[in-house]
């Protein structure tokens, strides 16, 4: 008598219980909104990863502070702690977090990203060194340091050198006569002699090959011999300038490792955007997979609740004798089930959760994170708003933003530099050399007076005998003082021109066999070649990229149409199952197989929706307009103000471009360059 109340009793429990399950696939059956433009995300705040924070490409000015290039500059420790944003978002033990947070989050504290940020700086001191005529220190994802073309490298760094020498000798002489000296020890006659050196010389080369030297040389001695002048300075000033005429002449191929460098500059933001393309990517399906395993633990949690109400109820009917055991049996096996599922689920959740807490933190383990429970804010967008632009079009932008196929761009570029580089090595060496130098000479010499004849060696005969009477007449002059020139007058006589020199060469170096130039000019063809046929390869993938990721989205779109509607056609049945059952005219087997299809349908709309979801993140990747979509540039920003852009892929002055256009700007730079 009591079966007949307690059937609807029971119909209308299950009914509201799953009516009120919070089903986020209710977002599939609301009415489409129109299409969105998929180029920046709905409310999304640019995001800045603040790789232009440092310019290493410059050293510090000599001025005012002289002694600054020559004193270290300080490179700051990484942050290696969670970023205040983490903490903010934290309340009550919960982190509310929409997907725009996650990818903040992610991208302020992802290890990954603080790993790469430094290879765009390291790019910056190669770039430095490069253009002070050395090589630089290798770029992740070039393949070349540095030119291997056997030229002569060029420091383009001027040079100052400044030489002090004082000395104090004393030689022995084995002629006195021929050399002037007047004094003995020990039977031993010495030159005695002092002097003091000050040489100073100025080196530069240029990067048409030209080397230019500037040496001013003084040197102030005095010695015990008869010299003209004791003590006296001699001076010099010398020019020398040498150019190459064949091998290593021209600005192109002395700025082959500057070229190399600038692209790979270039290649080390590709990298980095690569990485924080990567890093969103993953951060986004992390969070839809999150969100679906939340609504997926709810699904199951709404489950056990209508499986623990049946077995209650036909526990307390088979008690009273109303329902027979068997059907008890299965409840409560539905019950073991359900209760089963609702582990797994949960497990997935905690699962899924560390997951992201990875992604969002550099530390996950952090105190005041460790137990924090992540409650995604955004819900999936409706399938009629996810749109994919046609098949051309997408591999035209894809070609022209993905950063891989840009990197392979300017690898390209680096070894075209190479094979002209090794191109202009095999040419003979011819050096024109000229050379300029004015001297001068002053010193300390006495002055005489008025010359007089005197009587001078007697004459003698043949026998040796002097002759009465008879002399050979001198002219002699009286010593009246000293004259004094120094440094001044030797100056004045540089400048003057009094005693230059001036001489010219030309000196050819021709290798008869040229084997390793040779080698170095195929190799580099062939690694040019190489990179060709790499090219291409990467082209294929990213268009089987681009076509797979387009299914996958055409795809996703249908699943969840098909599940939203198999999940409505089979709440249908179960509505209708239940309205069987309160009349009497099923059984409560019946009810169970109906309710879990309905949560089995529920569950796979909730995971159509978030594969939908990941595979529309993928197809963003795919095309390179990850950043894009999401406001996020790899420039940096200091005191709320953008320094300069770097190289976005597929941008060019803040337009979108294809890759002709951006490497054909890049190509009239480095011509205006090599000019």
């Amino acid at each position: 008598m009591k079966t007949p109340f307690r059937r609807p009793l029971l119909a209308s429990i299950l009914a509201a219980v799953l009516a009120g399950s919070p089903v986020a696939t209710t977002l599939a059956q609301e009415p489409a909104s129109p299409p969105v433009p998929h180029t920046v995300a709905q409310g999304a705040v640019p995001i800045s990863l603040g790789v232009t924070k440092h310019d290493y490409t410059h050293a510090p000015k000599a001025f005012p502070n002289l002694l600054a290039p020559y004193t270290s500059q300080n490179v700051a420790p990484g942050v290696l702690t969670n970023s205040p944003r983490l903490e903010q978002l934290i309340h009550d033990g919960k982190l509310s977090l929409s997907l725009q947070d996650a990818i903040a989050l992610a991208l302020e504290n992802s290890m990954d990203i603080v790993v790469q940020r430094y290879n765009p700086w390291m790019a910056d001191v190669s770039l430095l060194k490069t253009r002070a005529g050395g090589y630089s220190y290798g770029t992740p994802g070039s393949i070349s340091v540095g030119s291997t073309a056997n030229l002569p490298s060029l420091l383009y760094d001027p040079i100052i050198s400044q030489t002090v020498q004082i000395a104090d000798a004393t030689t022995p002489i084995n002629n006195p006569f021929i050399s002037g000296i007047g004094t003995t020890t020990s039977g031993v006659f010495g030159l005695v002699s002092h002097s003091a050196t000050y040489n100073t010389q100025y080196q530069q080369s240029f990067t048409t090959g030209t080397s230019f030297t500037v040496a001013w040389d003084n040197t102030r001695s005095s010695s015990n011999a008869d010299n003209f002048f004791n003590p006296y300075v001699q001076s010099s000033l010398a020019f020398t300038i040498s150019q190459p005429l064949l091998a290593g002449a021209g600005r192109f191929v002395n700025r082959r490792n500057i070229i190399i460098a600038e692209n790979n500059r270039k290649i080390a933001d590709l990298v980095f955007t690569q990485q924080a393309i990567t890093t969103t990517t993953n951060t986004i399906t992390a969070y839809w997979e999150l969100a679906y395993a939340r609504e997926y633990v709810n699904v199951t949690r709404q489950a056990v609740t209508v499986a623990e109400k049946l077995y209650s109820d036909n526990k307390k009917q088979l008690d009273i004798g109303t329902m027979a055991p068997l059907d008890v049996t299965r409840a409560e096996s539905e019950l073991a089930t359900d209760q089963q599922n609702l582990i797994v689920a949960q497990t997935t959740q905690l699962q899924d959760e560390l997951v992201l807490k990875n992604y969002i933190s550099k530390d996950p383990l952090a105190s005041n994170l460790l137990s924090v429970e992540i409650i995604p804010t955004d819900k999936p967008d409706s399938p009629a708003s996810i749109t994919t632009s046609s098949f051309d079009d997408a591999v035209k932008e894809a070609f022209a933003k993905r950063p891989d196929l840009q990197e392979q761009y300017f690898n390209l570029k680096n070894a075209d530099v190479d094979v002209r580089a090794t191109k202009n090595a095999l040419l003979p060496t011819a050096t024109l050399s000229a050379y300029y130098a004015s001297a001068g000479l002053a010193g300390n010499s006495f002055t005489t007076g008025a010359p007089s004849v005197i009587a001078g060696q007697p004459i003698v005969d043949g026998s040796g005998v002097a002759v009465p009477g008879y002399f050979i007449p001198e002219t002699v002059a009286p010593v009246t003082g000293v004259a004094k020139d120094g440094l001044s007058t030797a100056q004045s006589q540089i400048f003057h021109n009094d005693f230059p020199t001036y001489a010219a060469q030309l000196t050819l170096t021709l290798p008869l066999r040229n084997r390793a130039a040779q080698a170095d000019n195929i190799h580099a063809q062939l690694v040019k070649r190489q990179m060709e046929a790499q090219t291409q390869q990467i082209k294929n993938n990213a268009l089987l990229d681009v076509r797979n990721t387009t299914i996958a989205v055409e795809q996703g779109r249908a699943q969840v149409q098909a599940a939203s509607k198999a999940r409505e056609l089979q709440q249908q049945t179960f509505d209708a199952e239940r309205k069987k059952y309160e009349l009497g005219a099923s059984t409560v087997y019946n009810v169970i197989l109906t309710q879990r299809d309905l949560i089995t349908a529920q569950g796979t709309e909730l995971r159509a929706l978030a594969n939908l979801a990941e595979a529309k993140a993928n197809y963003e990747r795919a095309l390179g307009r990850t950043l894009e979509v999401n406001s996020v540039t790899i420039a940096g920003a200091q005191k709320g103000v953008i320094e300069r852009d770097t190289l976005i892929p597929g941008t060019l002055n803040g337009q979108v471009v294809g890759t002709e256009q951006l490497f054909k700007s890049l190509d009239q730079s480095n011509a205006h360059g090599q000019r």
